[in-house]
């Protein structure tokens, strides 16, 4: 995938408003595979709607978005799971740990689907992160802080044309978030990937070539 393509987009729940201010929102916007965007919002403004209407999983939007000129809404069930696989990855705000599994099962949940990482390099990651200790632990028992790093490592283990990270540093220190985004830009480098990372003040600190504000 080399592009997404967002002609006219908008949450089904704005259609009625008189005024719609955006640089996203009934635009023609295209993201470009190998470059970083930065989408500045004010809760409330659909940011989280957005990455979920470009993962497939709502529907609930007007326009079109399109995966290389292919409209999302005309792919198969089949279609999605290989995209999903292999040209999209996803931080979720909300994490979406399984939280009775340890750290390592839940990233090898998501590593298994490709064998795109050899355990070494996921052991790797945690050290990196300053969690190795947290390995076998229960995610449940981890604070929300180390659970965004245990998705981040998760969301990096497949390959990608384009990530997505929704506030990914909400509750890190600005010395993890640095950590974060050298993982980061390293890992997008290697697979010359897009980023998009969404924040409503606080984010993570890479050399964006575009901002927008949704």
């Amino acid at each position: 995938m080399n592009h997404i393509h967002l002609q006219q987009t908008l949450p089904q729940v704005f259609a009625d408003r008189d005024t719609i201010i955006s640089d996203i929102w009934h635009q023609d916007i295209t993201l470009h595979k190998g470059k970083r965007y930065l989408l500045n919002a004010a809760s409330g403004t659909g940011k989280s709607s957005l990455c979920s209407y470009i993962y497939g999983y709502r529907h609930d939007y007007q326009g079109i978005i399109n995966f290389d000129e292919r409209n999302i809404r005309s792919l198969s069930v089949h279609e999605w799971v290989e995209t999903r696989k292999h040209s999209l990855s996803i931080l979720f705000q909300e994490l979406r740990l399984f939280t009775g599994l340890t750290a390592l099962e839940n990233v090898e949940l998501k590593n298994r689907l490709t064998g795109f990482k050899k355990k070494k390099e996921i052991l790797t990651l945690f050290e990196a992160l300053g969690i190795p200790d947290k390995v076998n632990i229960k995610v449940g028992k981890l604070s929300f802080g180390q659970q965004q790093r245990v998705a981040f490592i998760r969301s990096l283990c497949q390959p990608f044309d384009f990530i997505f990270l929704d506030e990914p540093v909400s509750h890190l220190d600005d010395r993890n978030g640095l950590l974060m985004s050298r993982l980061l830009t390293e890992e997008a480098e290697r697979q010359g990937a897009g980023i998009i990372v969404t924040s409503i003040g606080k984010h993570l600190e890479l050399a964006y070539d575009e901002t927008y504000n949704l």
